[in-house]
């Protein structure tokens, strides 16, 4: 009984490992041209490389380099605009839930 997959894809592909140098070159690339509106995987196809792996070269450096920005690309200004945002939001849940504990401890009694 003939299997159905193909000849490439019953072989492994050998891991291969990248140099410092290739990962910096590779994120700093990654951050230009995700700035100018290029997708991931085609970023990745370019470089021969996995998006994931790719994402993970880019959070690496950034835990590295202590700029955790929460965005690729993101400047500090729009980041701290979403920031902002996400905290307001985060305070209205809040006061959601107290007056929610409010109206059930009233309920319980």
């Amino acid at each position: 009984m003939k299997s159905n997959r193909k000849a490439g894809a019953a072989a492994r592909r050998e891991r291969r490992s990248f140099s410092a140098e290739f990962k910096a070159e590779a994120v700093r690339l990654v951050s230009e041209r995700r700035a100018l509106g290029v997708p991931l995987s085609q970023i990745g196809r370019e470089l021969d490389v996995r998006p994931d792996q790719l994402r993970a070269w880019v959070r690496q450096q950034q835990h590295e380099s202590g700029t955790g920005s929460g965005m690729p690309g993101e400047t500090l200004e729009q980041e701290n605009r979403r920031l902002r945002r996400e905290v307001a939001v985060l305070r209205q849940e809040q006061a959601f839930a107290k007056k929610v504990a409010v109206y059930f401890a009233k309920e319980s009694r």
